[in-house]
């Protein structure tokens, strides 16, 4: 069977941002200043071919471990639904 995994990967929160303290400056620049704590993350989906939801998820949870994302300073979550 088909799956999408949809894969939100973020840099800690005890970690600073500085492509997300850019963003705020420049936000507040232009006259959005009710905006507050940008962070900048990505967005990665996978199609994956498994037997179910939970295989599809935990292959997608071992892509993010070994490749996706750095644990040191990233973390992750993983959200999977049928193709």
């Amino acid at each position: 069977m088909k799956y999408i995994a949809h894969i939100n990967i973020m840099p800690l929160k005890e970690l600073l941002d500085p492509q997300g303290k850019a963003v705020n400056n420049s936000l507040h620049n232009l006259g959005l200043g009710n905006v507050h704590e940008v962070r900048i993350g990505k967005h990665v989906t996978l199609s994956v071919d498994a037997n179910d939801k939970d295989h599809a998820h935990q292959l997608a949870t071992d892509a993010c471990k070994k490749l996706l994302a750095n644990q040191v300073m990233e973390s992750f979550d993983v959200m999977v639904q049928e193709a």
